[in-house]
C-alpha cells in the first residue's frame, strides 16, 4: 500500500515495462544483503507489461527484450489539438488525439457523439446532466466539459490502476505519470495506457488494441 501522505507514481524504460512505485522511499529487502552485512534497499514496486506479449500478464516478464518492442511515440503532433463544441447550456471539449476509443460516449449517447457525422459532437443533442454522466464515464481524459465558461474540476477519486479486459490500462485518482507531456487539455486526473504495444501514442493507448484483437485474459 502507498504511503497514507503520498499516492503511487507511474515510471518506465523506453522500450521496457511500467512501473508502479508503490514507495518512493527506498527501504530495505527482506532477506539481501551485502557482503559486508549492509543491507541491500530500493524503492517498492511492481513491473507492468506494456509490450503486449507477457505470458504472465499484466506483469512484465522480460519478453519485451526477446521482441525487441519499441516504446517510441510515433504519433503525429500536430493532430493534438482540443476542439471546443459550445451549445446553449453546455461547451463539450474533446482531444481526439488522446483518445481511446473505449466507446462510452458514442455507444450511451448517440444524440450527441455522432459516429461518421460532422460536427461529430452536439451538444444539444441531450440534457447537461446525461451528457455530464457520459462524459465522466471518459477513460482517456479526451473528454470534458464546462459549463457557462468554467471548465469542470476533476472528481476526487482514490488512486487506482485498472487492468481492463482486452485494453488499456485505466489510471485514476490522479496517479503521477513521471517524466511524460500529456496532451493539450488531457486529465491528469485519469488516462488510459496502451498495454498492446501497438498505440502511436505510447505510453498512452490509442484504441489500436482492437485492430491487434488484443486478448487479456485470454
Amino acid at each position: 500500500m502507498a504511503a497514507m501522505d503520498s499516492k503511487p507514481k507511474i515510471a518506465f524504460t523506453p522500450n521496457g515495462p511500467y512501473y508502479l512505485m508503490h514507495d518512493m522511499q527506498a527501504a530495505p529487502v527482506p532477506n539481501l544483503r551485502r557482503a559486508s552485512g549492509e543491507a541491500c534497499a530500493t524503492v517498492r514496486g511492481v513491473a507492468l507489461c506494456r509490450c503486449g506479449a507477457s505470458k504472465n500478464k499484466p506483469f512484465c516478464d522480460g519478453t519485451h527484450s526477446a521482441i525487441g518492442f519499441n516504446g517510441r511515440n510515433t504519433a503525429d503532433p500536430g493532430k493534438d489539438k482540443r476542439e471546443s463544441y459550445a451549445g446553449k447550456r453546455i461547451t463539450i471539449l474533446d482531444n481526439r488525439a488522446i483518445c481511446a476509443h473505449a466507446g462510452f460516449c458514442t455507444d450511451e449517447l448517440k444524440s450527441v457523439f455522432r459516429m461518421r457525422e460532422e460536427p461529430w459532437i452536439d451538444p444539444d443533442g441531450a440534457g447537461v446532466e446525461q451528457i455530464i454522466a457520459t462524459i465522466r464515464k471518459c477513460p482517456s481524459g479526451a473528454l470534458s466539459y464546462a459549463i457557462d465558461g468554467i471548465e469542470a474540476e476533476a472528481p476526487k477519486r482514490p488512486p487506482m490502476i485498472t487492468v481492463t479486459d482486452n485494453g488499456p490500462y485505466a489510471v485514476t485518482g490522479g496517479v503521477e505519470l513521471m517524466g511524460v507531456k500529456f496532451g493539450q487539455g488531457a486529465s491528469t486526473e485519469h488516462y488510459t495506457l496502451c498495454r498492446c504495444g501497438a498505440s502511436k501514442n505510447k505510453p498512452f493507448c490509442d484504441g489500436s488494441h482492437w485492430a491487434v484483437e488484443f486478448r487479456d485474459p485470454a
